[in-house]
């Protein structure tokens, strides 16, 4: 199965089980805020899709892309139902795992942490929205690689900015509080299709 295809899926799970608890009795009243400030956190899942070790002097010929937990906090404004803007801290976490090299072989760990400005458009379906978003990622990247080889190990930071997209799916509850699966595709620098499942409640002011 191609890495589109996957994705698909999983945007298609997330929406799926978030629409399961739109059929609950609490689903009955539409929010009431069209517009206003929110606050929020996330949990989920990065995946690391590693296109190259080169940053770090050395090239690898296979890499075992990997996945770690992530976390965000944001804030947003909402300046109607239908579009709004929000900033994010967003930490992928470390994913790590094994790699060969042509020199020599070992395991690698990333840290990616940073700050995201986007723009939301949102599609609202009563007490369910539909949502699509885009922005940039200003973030640094710290690398280690551990080398089997006898040695000093390599170490890599920097700072970047790259594009990121996505969407999902959200469901307001007792007017205020919003629980939304998103789906997030990250173009990171030697790792351009990474991305990340999302779980995240706001409160709307």
């Amino acid at each position: 199965m191609t890495t589109s295809k996957l994705k698909a899926l999983k945007l298609a799970g997330i929406a799926t089980a978030l629409c399961g608890v739109c059929a609950g009795p609490a689903m009955a009243q539409v929010a009431a805020n069209p517009g206003g400030p929110y606050l929020g956190v996330g949990w989920g899942q990065f995946s690391a899709d590693i296109d190259s070790l080169s940053d770090a002097g050395s090239t690898a010929n296979r890499i075992v892309n990997s996945n770690d937990n992530a976390w965000k906090a944001f804030a947003g404004w909402r300046f109607n139902p239908y579009i709004g803007v929000e900033v994010a801290y967003i930490d992928l976490g470390s994913p790590g795992d094994r790699f060969e090299g042509s020199g020599s072989s070992g395991n690698y760990a990333l840290d990616v942490s940073g700050f995201s400005p986007s723009l939301i458009g949102t599609l609202p379906l009563g007490p369910v929205e539909l949502f699509a978003k885009a922005g940039y990622y200003f973030y640094d990247v710290k690398l280690r690689l551990d080398l089997d080889a006898p040695g000093p190990d390599l170490r890599s930071k920097s700072s970047r900015d790259d594009f990121i997209y996505g969407g999902g799916i959200g469901v307001t509850f007792a007017e205020h509080l919003h629980v939304r699966a998103e789906y997030e595709v990250i173009d990171l620098k030697n790792a351009s299709n990474s991305d990340a499942l999302w779980l995240s409640a706001a409160w709307r002011f």
